[in-house]
């Protein structure tokens, strides 16, 4: 039933794009650390850059488990299931990367983003995955739900933030500089925003 190809291209690419919710999940190479699974959404905050690598927008959040995993080992798996239409499920296993602020990629990467205000949602990191392998499966039991509309509370909470504060944020949570597991997290205190 499941399929494997070699790149995200044509029906693959078709559905991922349309799709308004995706997971991630990443994990700390010690056999007793924390399995990290992360829904993501914002229309706009995911792009396909080409054939084999992907990326989203990393917004401001109640932990970097994603970014403390990706800075250790570099493993992560995207998951998008069609909770509309005929039952598919891809996922996307490879190799991520956390593009901070002040790296010098990061506002060139931004710039494929135009659909989505990053400053109105606390921006940290732009996630980039390369894909090692990209499966399809049935979906079968996966239930019917419809999309509404995306939440404005992200939002509506962050977009009142500035550099200095954001980052004085990120500094009182307990699991952004440092993980759950004790990794090397979002590195504080916050670079200034290019944006």
């Amino acid at each position: 039933m499941g399929k494997t190809y070699e790149r995200i291209d044509g029906r693959l690419r078709t559905f991922i794009e349309a799709q308004p919710l995706f997971f991630t999940a990443t994990a700390p190479l010690s056999g007793d650390g924390t399995v990290n699974l992360s829904p993501k959404g914002l229309k706009g905050s995911f792009v396909i850059l080409d054939e084999l690598t992907v990326a989203y927008l990393d917004f401001a959040g109640s932990t970097a488990e994603t970014i403390a995993h990706l800075r250790e080992n570099g493993r992560i798996t995207l998951m998008w299931c069609a909770f509309q239409g005929p039952p598919n499920i891809v996922r996307v296993h490879g190799r991520g990367e956390a593009v901070l602020r002040d790296d010098p990629r990061f506002k060139e990467l931004l710039g494929r983003f135009p659909d989505i205000d990053p400053s109105l949602h606390g921006l940290r990191a732009i996630i980039v995955v390369t894909a090692e392998t990209v499966r399809d499966s049935c979906g079968y039991a996966v239930p019917f739900m419809t999309y509404d509309e995306d939440r404005d509370l992200h939002a509506r909470r962050f977009a009142r933030e500035d550099d200095a504060s954001l980052s004085e944020y990120f500094t009182k949570k307990e699991y952004i500089a440092t993980s759950m597991d004790g990794l090397p997290g979002l590195p504080l205190p916050l670079p200034p925003s290019t944006v």
